[in-house]
């Protein structure tokens, strides 16, 4: 697929199709030996940059990267990765090309650029041409494209017994034969060590010597497995919200989320106790919320977005709270919380607890998460519910559900770096989705390689969260000025 004339953010679709792409939150056999990277063509030859087709977004360039579906058998069937930049805007003082590694999985590297560059600092964008692209089977790269009708059935998480089990089993089967039917053969290389080799070769087609890299949240498991695939072509790699692909089990990957997770809950509960701004101040933030969650439950709890229709408790969870966690813009859920508990009633009604997004195959095919069957599954929702008492049915329980059966490429292992520069690792001590335990170990895998850089404050993501954890990480990527071990910065003010 080519950019030239088109628009870099245009989606194919079909009649009857939808893009299964999916956000998920979110590990013990050892990576295999990389295939060698054959030899890149000239970056001139690789990335033929012209203007984005986007008028309210001017000055991105964008362009396709040639890769093999399978990096196993690299003189076979190919695919165009869409590819985007922003060029520095200080030419003189320009250290190079960064690319950043974006999240999900399921974002858009091209939209990232193109359209939330202010997600980069200042400095970052006045020193480095800021490039992404969109990872294989995502938005412009031969995205993974699923029946809509077949999506639509899709069985809730909240499993009653074996027969839901084995439902959920036969369905899952079913849409992963429909998802490769109309995807293509790539739909079986979707994994994070497919898109390593992705990566370097889009650092030789830039014409990089190194590495600069700057990865968020699903982002860090790349830049992670780069950095233990190539340590010698990484210049300078930050991981920011990291993501721990060691966690051994499905229930020690379920139990850390719904720890951090309900840590975030904590800490907003405390706020709202001390902040005379917090909308339900002087009542009990807890005893409100979960009688938002008993309406819910119930589907008398209207969606704030579509007046109306109920909401469900999942979706009071995951579509409400975790959202605003994530923004750590507690004042925000505070309203939100007081006029929905101000909301008159809806009639009792059936509510449907369908995941926030669907299946996503990059996922399952980088996460062994086995469930022997329902009787396993109950525990590990009962667990769950135990560690997040006030955030039932978290993501990544819909996740876990959703890969039930599925095959993976890229299964669960620590990270095994020698000769890597020293890598950044970048964390809130308050991360809804990462918790800052995964940080900690992240960076001890890294050995002599992590340094881990502390933000005292909440949210996911951290690297602009005011002038100290700013100035640090810019400092480091234009000059390669690492910050001494144990450093930490001070939480600062919610922009909410």
């Amino acid at each position: 697929m080519s950019f030239r004339g088109r628009s870099a953010l245009r989606r194919s679709t079909a009649r009857g199709t939808a893009l299964a792409v999916g956000a998920a939150l979110a590990f013990i056999t050892g990576l295999a030996a990389a295939p060698a990277v054959h030899a890149s063509p000239s970056a001139a030859e690789a990335l033929r940059w012209a203007p984005c087709d986007d008028p309210a977004h001017p000055g991105a360039e964008c362009a396709t990267l040639s890769v093999p579906v399978d990096w196993a058998r690299p003189d076979g069937p190919r695919i165009d990765l869409a590819v985007a930049r922003r060029k520095a805007t200080d030419p003189g003082a320009r250290v190079g090309s960064m690319v950043f590694g974006p999240g999900g999985p399921g974002d858009s590297g091209v939209e990232r650029v193109v359209r939330g560059i202010s997600r980069f600092s200042p400095e970052v964008r006045r020193r480095f041409d800021v490039v992404s692209f969109d990872p294989r089977g995502v938005g412009g790269s031969n995205p993974v494209t699923c029946s809509g009708d077949l999506l639509a059935e899709r069985p809730s998480p909240e499993l009653k017994s074996q027969a839901d089990f084995d439902a959920t089993m036969a369905y899952n089967r079913r849409l992963r034969a429909d998802c490769r039917a109309r995807t293509g053969p790539v739909f079986d290389h979707l994994d994070t060590a497919q898109t390593v080799r992705d990566l370097d070769a889009l650092r030789a087609a830039l014409g990089e010597r190194e590495l600069t890299f700057h990865g968020s949240s699903y982002g860090t498991l790349l830049g992670a497995q780069y950095a233990e695939t190539y340590p010698r072509r990484v210049r300078a790699m930050v991981l920011e919200s990291v993501m721990d692909h060691s966690v051994p089990t499905t229930r020690d990957f379920l139990r850390s989320e719904a720890a951090t997770a309900q840590d975030s809950f904590h800490e907003f509960a405390k706020w709202c106790d001390a902040a005379a701004d917090c909308a339900p101040h002087g009542r009990d933030v807890r005893a409100v919320w979960q009688g938002l969650l008993a309406r819910a439950g119930r589907g008398e709890l209207e969606d704030p977005a579509k007046p109306g229709t109920s909401l469900s408790s999942s979706d009071l969870v995951n579509k409400i709270a975790f959202r605003k966690f994530y923004q750590a813009d507690y004042a925000g859920l505070a309203r939100a919380i007081a006029e929905m508990d101000a909301s008159r009633p809806l009639p009792a009604s059936p509510t449907s607890t369908a995941p926030l997004h669907p299946a996503t195959p990059v996922f399952c095919s980088d996460w062994h998460l086995p469930v022997r069957d329902y009787q396993e599954y109950a525990s590990l929702v009962a667990m769950m519910n135990r560690t997040a008492p006030d955030l039932p049915y978290l993501l990544p329980v819909h996740m876990t559900a959703a890969c039930l059966g599925a095959p993976t490429a890229n299964p669960q292992h620590r990270l095994d770096v020698h000769g890597a520069p020293p890598i950044l690792v970048s964390n809130a001590l308050h991360d809804p989705a990462t918790g800052y335990p995964w940080a900690v170990s992240v960076t001890r895998q890294l050995g002599r390689s992590g340094v881990l850089l502390t933000y005292e404050g909440h949210g996911h993501g951290s690297v602009t969260s005011g002038p100290c954890m700013e100035d640090t990480v810019d400092g480091y990527l234009t000059d390669l000025t690492v910050p001494p071990r144990g450093t930490s910065c001070p939480a600062v003010p919610s922009p909410s």
